[in-house]
């Protein structure tokens, strides 16, 4: 870097906390997924929580709705948003 020029201080991610009640929606969709096969709860919430570090990861990358990013789940019916 040159003389007079500031480095981006700038870091990719978010810190992501799960919210109490998205915890209870996680379990419960875990055992229903466990239900219609076994070992398929397991690898919902394996697929939730990489979809997780994804949003942690590349935070602020995701479109922006109602003023929250989004993102889509890539193997179930979710939608994970930023608050």
């Amino acid at each position: 870097m040159g003389p007079g020029k500031k480095e981006d201080q700038k870091t990719a991610g978010l810190n992501i906390r799960i919210l109490h009640g998205a915890e209870a929606d996680l379990a419960q969709g875990a055992r229903f997924y466990e239900s219609q096969a076994p070992g398929l709860g397991t690898y919902f919430l394996d697929s939730l929580f990489s979809d997780i570090d994804a949003l942690a990861y590349f935070g602020g990358i995701h479109p922006l709705y109602y003023g929250f990013h989004r993102l889509l789940s890539k193997r179930f019916p979710l939608l994970l948003i930023t608050v």
